[in-house]
């Protein structure tokens, strides 16, 4: 596979997998913590989060400590009428963006984000109550953030994630195919498209001029396609075991990989939203077995 180990990653979301099935950074243990856990393991990289309480200088100084080189992060927005939510969406893409720069990582994940309460996270992966004209609207307010990012010098990479407002492949490629290649960029999740049924290779290789990043999960495909059948809401799917770490599902990750360019030297960062094993160690222990099964220096 196209891995090379200077540009694999690991984002730690299995510290933070909730009870309920969903996301709690309060969850998360102490940075240190996280860093000795994921340099044992081999991977020599991280999502980028800058903690509040650390300058993005002295957190890149805590992960040097370690070995640990940092990857790109993630920025979330949400279509909202209230202008003061707007701004606060505006603001955090810039700041995120400015840490970005400041860490020397070129590219950041732009997706829509979501709530417990949402619409598609009641009915996920099919594309529920599609609606063009809102489209359009994600699509507007994708192309005004990548601006915004844009002009802190980091590269958007668009990233469509089951239960919002962008999730179907269908989706994707209207956000693509409408949004100029040099405003928008393409960071596909392998899990979370091929949950929604999309095909993830087909749309690596279709806009492989334009991903700059990906992430690399592993999940129960049979599983993804009963939920999506069955109407399961997103967290019943989650906890009825959807995730696992790489090597450990049927997904295609070789597929998804095989489709990237040659000499494509963006970032695959590996990502268990809810580990399979019995505790998040030992579930970054093994994406750590396949990293360095799979990498190449």
């Amino acid at each position: 596979m196209k891995i090379r180990q200077d540009r694999l990653a690991v984002n730690p979301l299995q510290w933070v997998a909730s009870a309920d099935g969903w996301i709690d950074p309060t969850l998360a243990p102490p940075l240190d913590d996280q860093l000795a856990v994921i340099r044992d393991a081999g991977i020599t990289a991280l999502h980028s989060a800058v903690p509040g309480d650390l300058t993005p200088q002295a957190y890149a100084d805590r992960l040097t400590a370690y070995g640990i080189s940092p990857a790109p992060g993630y920025v979330p927005v949400r279509l909202s009428d209230d202008e003061v939510q707007r701004q606060t969406f505006r603001d955090t893409a810039a700041r995120v963006a400015a840490e970005h720069a400041a860490l020397g990582v070129p590219t950041v994940f732009l997706a829509m984000g979501m709530a417990k309460d949402a619409e598609r996270v009641a009915r996920p992966a099919v594309g529920h109550l599609a609606d063009r004209d809102r489209l359009e609207r994600v699509r507007d307010l994708l192309a005004e953030t990548a601006g915004i990012i844009r002009a802190e010098g980091i590269t958007p990479a668009f990233h469509p994630h089951v239960g919002t407002w962008a999730e179907t492949e269908e989706e994707t490629r209207f956000v693509l195919d409408t949004v100029d290649a040099s405003v928008l960029s393409f960071g596909p999740d392998l899990g979370h498209l091929a949950w929604a049924g999309a095909d993830a290779t087909g749309l690596v290789h279709d806009y492989a001029d334009r991903v700059a990043s990906v992430h690399i999960k592993d999940l129960d495909l049979s599983l993804a396609a009963q939920a999506r059948d069955a109407g399961w809401d997103y967290r019943k799917t989650v906890l009825a075991g959807l995730w696992s770490e790489p090597g450990h599902g049927n997904a295609d990750i070789e597929g998804f990989v095989g489709a990237l360019p040659d000499g494509f030297d963006g970032w695959l960062i590996i990502e268990v939203d809810r580990g399979a094993r019995p505790t998040p160690q030992e579930s970054v222990r093994l994406c750590g077995e396949w990293a360095v099964k799979h990498a190449r220096p």
